[in-house]
């Protein structure tokens, strides 16, 4: 894929389309490790996030719901 950098008020930077983004499943905000490489190349590489699976997801939140029952209860 080409693409041209582009001024970005006193700096310059690369515009990344949200095709783009989605297939490197980025987004907004995400944190990225650019490395420059002999001979000029450029790797972007997507800082790793922690992962929670999804039944421990949903026991933190059983617990939490368990133990906040009555805050819950007058908030709804």
């Amino acid at each position: 894929m080409i693409k041209t950098i582009t001024k970005i008020g006193n700096s310059r930077g690369l515009i990344f389309d949200s095709a783009l983004l989605q297939l490197a499943r980025l987004k907004e905000g995400d944190q990225v490790n650019v490395e420059v490489h002999a001979g000029g190349t450029i790797t972007i590489t997507a800082v790793d996030r922690e992962w929670i699976e999804p039944d421990e997801a949903a026991d933190a939140a059983a617990e939490i719901i368990s133990q906040n029952s009555e805050l819950f209860r007058r908030l709804s």
